[in-house]
């Protein structure tokens, strides 16, 4: 006798962040396929990112980070921030991938202090990592078939605390920033969108 039930795919999310305490979900139905939609989130350059809310939420979160560093100068100003740049050059980490299907970065920190606490946990002790005082964000980018000329784009944010303290103070920076991390959502998914649609236009149009 055969199982007739399908089994569940192995989503990274699960793997790095699988009982959240607080998560956000968004789904989008993309005009390309996957491989164009997958190639548009993996490249996704974080500089462009400028909308709405999630650009004076920006704006307000810098505001210590710049009064604290006014004696030594602007803050520097990345020109260019993509996966791998997070990965190599800041607190972030690339958590895994599934090459062409999902990837997850990853990062801890005192995510509700005025000046972020951040702390750099490596892919193979994020999971297990506990130390009190911090909560653990994974963001996944999920791309899978949807017909034969579409993709199903999932950005899906969790957050796991590691202990009642700091779930309390979470929970109530959460209930202001929470509308911002939905206007974070809504930007990546149409940014992703917008460029996939643009590589595939030229994929079609390219001469063979």
């Amino acid at each position: 006798m055969t199982d007739s039930h399908p089994q569940a795919p192995d989503l990274l999310v699960d793997r790095f962040a699988p009982h959240p305490h607080f998560s956000l979900v968004r789904h989008e139905i993309v005009d390309a396929p996957v491989k164009e939609t997958y190639a548009a989130a993996r490249d996704l350059d974080l500089t462009d990112i400028h909308s709405g809310l999630l650009t004076i939420a920006e704006r307000l979160r810098e505001l210590p980070a710049r009064w604290r560093d006014r004696r030594h100068g602007p803050p520097r100003q990345p020109t260019r921030l993509t996966v791998d740049d997070l990965d190599s050059g800041s607190d972030w980490a690339l958590l895994g991938e599934h090459p062409g299907t999902e990837f997850a970065v990853g990062v801890a920190g005192k995510f509700w202090r005025p000046v972020i606490t951040w702390r750099r946990v490596d892919p193979d002790d994020f999971a297990a990592f506990s130390e009190p005082g911090y909560g653990k964000l994974v963001i996944t980018f999920g791309v899978r078939p949807y017909g034969l000329h579409h993709s199903l784009l999932t950005v899906d944010s969790r957050v796991q605390m590691t202990d009642p303290q700091s779930w309390l103070k979470f929970r109530r920076y959460w209930r202001i920033a929470r509308p911002f991390a939905r206007a974070a959502h809504t930007t990546l998914v149409r940014t992703i969108s917008r460029e996939a649609r643009d590589r595939a236009l030229a994929a079609y149009s390219r001469p063979e």
